[in-house]
């Protein structure tokens, strides 16, 4: 992950400090590219302990169409939790004890902080046990899965975007036209938050499958690990789909930053020295990528560093 790794060092030598809409602040560079040859091994974080299983329930979920977080809780997975957690306390409705901008008030204040930590038990408690209250707040509106199965057309149907492209790459391999967009301009101000990788791109040669993904906004630290994890992972199970081999991973990024409260944490990933990576094991019982659920893919041979915890900006 040598890429990774080069990319955070750039940052922090030559990032512009700028503001951001969460009011953490960060050091950033505009337009990047990485390329990952799969064929190397899958492009999972060694230099930091990086959570596989939910990169995996994640993309499922996308996968699915699904919006709503209580899939994920069900799977233990809390990726999504604070954004859907944001529509509940910031409603007339929510009586519970101020939780205004309690991204960055958990930061800084221990006591506050408790009181967080016990609203979103409450909330989390209750996506599960309540449907009327999970179809309510547990929706994030028409995010990634949305936009990638059910593309809302003017004449009221839908456009499967994945599927779609799925069939074109079998029929028409040297197509140029294999795109996946998950931005809407018209949806963007109902989604809890407007997507960050917005769009991927296939490609096909010599028998390999190639994925380009642009994403406008990458959180270097504690997102581009995921997002480098899933689209490659992306790419393996849609090669599988198709017949073909991996080919490359590209990864190019729009405003490519670091938070100022992850510099330490960089500073600490940087000092660990690479490690061999793993590679990915896909049931081969499961014919479609519909299919798929969480047991049905694992990865081997991965012995990563400790993980190192950072603050979310929300």
């Amino acid at each position: 992950m040598k890429q990774y790794l080069d990319l955070c060092q750039h940052i922090l030598h030559n990032g512009a400090k700028k503001e951001d809409r969460t009011g953490t602040g960060t050091l950033s560079v505009f337009g990047h590219q990485m390329r990952f040859d799969l064929n190397e091994g899958f492009p999972l974080m060694t230099t930091k302990k990086t959570a596989f299983r939910l990169i995996v329930s994640e993309l499922l979920w996308f996968i699915k169409g699904d919006t709503n977080v209580k899939t994920l809780l069900e799977e233990n997975n809390h990726i999504w939790d604070e954004w859907a957690f944001a529509q509940w306390v910031e409603r007339d409705e929510y009586e519970g004890p101020d939780m205004a901008d309690f991204g960055r008030r958990s930061q800084k204040d221990p006591e506050f902080a408790v009181r967080y930590k016990e609203q979103m038990a409450l909330f989390q408690e209750k996506i599960l046990a309540e449907d009327g209250f999970a179809e309510k707040y547990g929706d994030l509106g028409p995010v990634y899965g949305k936009q990638w199965r059910s593309w809302a057309k003017t004449d009221g149907g839908t456009i499967d975007q994945l599927k779609n492209v799925i069939e074109s790459i079998k029929k028409n391999p040297d197509s140029r036209r294999h795109l996946v967009t998950a931005w809407n301009p018209e949806f963007i101000d109902d989604m809890a938050l407007p997507p960050c990788h917005i769009m991927f791109q296939f490609y096909v040669a010599d028998g390999k499958l190639s994925c380009q993904l642009y994403q406008r906004s990458a959180d270097v630290f504690l997102g581009v690990p995921f997002n480098i994890a899933s689209y490659a992972l992306l790419t393996h199970l849609i090669a599988r789909e198709c017949g073909l081999e991996v080919g490359d991973f590209v990864h190019t990024t729009g405003d490519t930053h670091l938070y100022s409260n992850h510099i330490e944490q960089v500073t600490e990933q940087l000092s660990r020295e690479p490690r061999k990576l793993p590679t990915v094991k896909i049931n081969e019982d499961v014919a479609s990528i519909f299919d798929l659920e969480l047991a049905d893919i694992t990865i081997e041979g991965y012995d990563p560093h400790p993980r190192i915890k950072a603050p979310v900006a929300v």
